[in-house]
């Protein structure tokens, strides 16, 4: 019994499933750019994190990546690659203290990787070469948010 009650109290988080919410790929200039495409190409980026409370011991968390490539000279588009990916955690008796930490920085970390994996097999099934993601330090990107809302927050007091 007391074996029970310990492993009831203990805090547990887990991931339960990874999947994609949206997926996009876009090769509007085929087959010309594939000319064109062999140079190397101006990339624009960006990346959204955001997360939203299930129910009481889940919470789902989104990465949405867009990739943008075009052609340096001519500037026409040579793809456009668009992901949502997602993941339910469980989080039981997570003290609330480490709740944001989790969601930002290890939520995200774990499914970072299927993510970039993806972006990769998209781009070749699309016709060019593998285009990889560099790694993605999700604690130094929350640390600096952090940073940017507490540098916020005395400007305003001031």
């Amino acid at each position: 019994m007391a074996e029970k009650q310990a492993t009831d109290d203990a805090p547990i988080f887990n991931l339960q499933r990874i999947y994609v919410k949206d997926i996009s790929f876009e090769n509007p200039n085929s087959p010309e750019v594939f000319a064109e495409a062999n140079k190397q190409p101006k990339v624009k980026m960006s990346m959204d994190l955001s997360h939203r409370k299930v129910n009481d011991e889940h919470w789902e968390v989104c990465i949405k990546i867009n990739a943008e490539t075009r052609v340096q000279e001519s500037d026409k588009l040579v793809f456009e690659i668009e992901v949502e990916q997602a993941g339910v955690f469980f989080f039981h008796k997570i003290p609330e203290e480490h709740v944001p930490l989790l969601l930002n920085v290890d939520c995200p970390t774990i499914i970072f990787p299927y993510t970039r994996q993806i972006i990769s097999q998209l781009s070749v099934d699309g016709g060019f070469m593998p285009f990889t993601l560099e790694p993605v330090n999700f604690n130094a990107l929350y640390q600096a948010k952090l940073q940017e809302a507490k540098e916020k927050e005395s400007a305003t007091v001031q």
